[in-house]
């Protein structure tokens, strides 16, 4: 049981977590931290928090488990800020898409103040942002990635992964830079392809927009997503991005190629090849 849990941005990841917490019965008291108070008052009506706080040091104050669940640009200026405020035995995690950089940053202020730091990320999320949208139910059965690495303590490791799964999360664990370089090729890439797939046609005559079906439509839908959000997150992982695209690349080219020889003996069989994959997914 977590006697104070406080969450540091409220949108759709934040929102969603302290309405879990809170149907769990997984937090004595939660405190809801924002910059701007009328975007965390419709929490406090609903009571799904019991205090907000436009003050990081007063909202976290006295939590023995603090989520930052703010915009991944932003994750790694916040752990200075929150990190002296935060008390000794407090556990501190993220939901941030990226993690080398965050558990770089929490590693070396970790030198100067021992505080339990544990990445996560929760692979759950939507096209749409904000508390409105935000859900109980997000994390059922969806998948949480946590990156400790040697240096993190392995208390705050299991009350950080007993977390996730009490709200109906499965586990699994990477090093942050495997972590960086996975979220990269199965999330960060198809986000990047589903851009590239609407500007195409754009390019090539926006009418035919009008016949776009279901699949062009389901396959695109994540390219409606907030263009900040997703541009920090393409900086903060271009490392992994630019090997991912790399990749992507040199599949393509593979099947242009096989289109352009007309061998349809090869262009079914490499098409056969990635259906029986993708069914093993």
């Amino acid at each position: 049981m977590i006697r104070r849990l406080s969450l540091v941005g409220l949108g759709l990841l934040g929102g969603s977590v302290a309405k879990a917490a809170r149907a769990e019965g997984l937090a004595d008291e939660i405190v809801a931290v924002g910059r701007d108070r009328a975007r965390l008052e419709p929490a406090l009506r609903d009571g799904v928090v019991d205090r907000i706080s436009t003050h990081l040091e007063e909202g976290v104050a006295g939590s023995d488990f603090c989520l930052l669940a703010t915009p991944v640009a932003t994750l790694t200026a916040l752990l200075p800020a929150v990190w002296p405020a935060l008390p000794d035995d407090t556990v501190l995690t993220d939901v941030g898409s990226t993690k080398a950089a965050i558990v770089s940053v929490a590693e070396a202020l970790g030198r100067t103040r021992p505080l339990a730091f544990v990445g996560s990320h929760p692979m759950a999320g939507s096209e749409k942002s904000g508390y409105g949208v935000s859900r109980r139910d997000l994390f059922q059965r969806a998948t949480v990635i946590i990156t400790p690495t040697e240096r993190t303590d392995s208390h705050a490791v299991k009350r950080v992964g007993a977390f996730w799964e009490a709200m109906g999360a499965r586990l699994v664990t990477l090093d942050p830079i495997t972590h960086d370089r996975a979220t990269a090729a199965i999330s960060h890439l198809p986000h990047l392809v589903a851009d590239a797939l609407v500007d195409a046609v754009v390019r090539m005559d926006p009418r035919f927009f009008e016949v776009a079906g279901r699949g062009f439509k389901d396959t695109t839908r994540i390219a409606a997503s907030d263009a900040r959000v997703w541009r920090e997150i393409f900086q903060e992982n271009r490392a992994g991005l630019a090997e991912a695209l790399g990749a992507f690349r040199a599949a393509l080219d593979e099947l242009e190629r096989l289109l352009a020889a007309g061998d349809a003996a090869a262009i079914e069989a490499a098409l056969d090849r990635i259906r029986r994959t993708r069914e093993g997914v």
